[in-house]
C-alpha cells in the first residue's frame, strides 16, 4: 500500500463501526467508509464534531449540521489548494489518498521537462471529477485535457486550479469520456499521459450503460490509441470494491503491451492517528523506461 501521509491540513482521527473521523482543515465530519469493518468506539458520541453524514434506508442520505462551519473552505497539500465543501453522496470534492499519486505524476512530469524544457507534455484527465490530478500536473508543467460530465465539477476543477496559482495550462470540456476519445481517436490527436478514475456503474448521455468490469478493458485499449509514440505515463484509479490491483496491472500490462515501460499497482490508503492505515482504493501505473 502507497499511503497519503504528508498532509498537514487533512488527518483521520479514528476509525470504527463503519465511520471515520476526519478533520478537514478544521472542519471535523464523521463519515461512512465501506472499508471500516471493525468495531470501535461510538464516534458519533464524541465532541467537537461539525457534521456528520446519515445514510437513509431508502438509498443515500443527508448531513446532519451539529456545529456552524463555513459553507466551503480551502484545503491545502503542498503547493496545491482546494476548495471543500459536505456534497451529495458523504463527498466534499476531494479525495485526499489520490496525493500519493499527484505526486507521483508531478515526479514524472518535472523529470522529463528537466530533460527537455522546450518539450510540452500533453495530459488527458478521464472522469476527472474537481480536478485534483489536474491541478498537480499543470502546476509541474504540463498541459491539461480535463474531461467530465458533470458541469458542476468542471467548474470546481477551475476554481480549484486558480487557488493554486494555475492560470492556463487546463482545457476543461464537459463531455462523455466514451464520446470523446472516440472522436479524439478520429482527429489523431495524441497524449503523452491519460489519467482515468472511471465509476463502477454509470451512464451515458444517451443511455448507454458503462459496467467497469465489462466495458473498462476496451476503454483502455481505445485510450491506448491515443498515446504518443514514446507515452510518459498512464494511471486508473478504481474504487470498485473488490477489484485489486493486480487486475489493474494485468489491464495495463496487456493494453499497453505495445509501449515500452514498466506497469505497477498498488492500494492507495490514509494513515490514521491509532496507528493503523485505512484502504481508500487501487492504482495501476504505466511509466516509460525512459524519460
Amino acid at each position: 500500500m502507497k499511503t497519503a501521509d504528508a498532509w498537514q491540513d487533512y488527518k483521520i482521527i479514528a476509525t470504527g463501526n463503519g465511520m471515520k473521523l476526519e478533520n478537514w482543515n478544521g472542519v471535523i465530519l464523521l463519515r461512512p467508509d465501506p472499508q471500516v469493518i471493525w468495531k470501535g468506539d461510538d464516534l458519533a458520541a464524541r465532541g467537537g464534531i461539525h457534521a456528520v453524514y446519515r445514510r437513509s434506508e431508502k438509498g443515500g442520505g443527508s448531513w446532519e449540521i451539529r456545529k456552524q462551519f463555513p459553507a466551503e473552505w480551502n484545503i491545502s497539500y503542498r503547493d496545491l489548494k482546494f476548495k471543500v465543501k459536505p456534497m451529495g453522496f458523504k463527498h466534499t470534492g476531494l479525495f485526499p489518498e489520490q496525493a500519493v499519486n499527484w505526486d507521483a505524476m508531478r515526479a514524472l512530469i518535472s523529470k522529463a521537462k528537466e530533460a527537455d524544457p522546450e518539450r510540452q507534455i500533453k495530459v488527458l484527465n478521464l472522469f476527472a471529477y474537481t480536478g485534483g490530478a489536474s491541478v498537480a500536473c499543470a502546476k509541474a508543467g504540463a498541459y491539461v485535457t480535463h474531461i467530465d460530465a458533470a458541469k458542476g465539477m468542471v467548474e470546481r476543477a477551475g476554481e480549484n486550479a486558480r487557488l493554486s496559482g494555475v492560470d492556463g495550462g487546463i482545457r476543461y470540456i464537459v463531455d462523455d469520456c466514451m464520446k470523446f476519445v472516440a472522436r479524439e481517436i478520429r482527429r489523431g490527436n495524441k497524449y503523452d499521459a491519460i489519467i482515468m478514475d472511471p465509476p463502477s456503474y454509470g451512464r451515458g448521455p444517451g443511455g448507454e450503460m458503462w459496467k467497469i468490469e465489462e466495458n473498462l478493458f476496451d476503454f483502455v485499449l481505445n485510450c491506448a490509441k491515443l498515446l504518443a509514440d514514446k507515452p510518459l505515463f498512464f494511471l486508473i484509479n478504481s474504487y470498485t470494491t473488490g477489484l485489486q490491483p493486480a487486475v489493474l496491472k494485468n489491464i495495463l500490462t496487456l493494453a499497453l503491451k505495445d509501449f515500452k515501460g514498466e506497469v505497477e499497482a498498488y492500494e492507495v490508503g490514509i494513515p490514521t492517528e491509532e496507528g493503523i492505515a485505512l484502504p481508500c482504493g487501487a492504482s495501476g501505473l504505466f511509466k516509460a523506461h525512459e524519460i
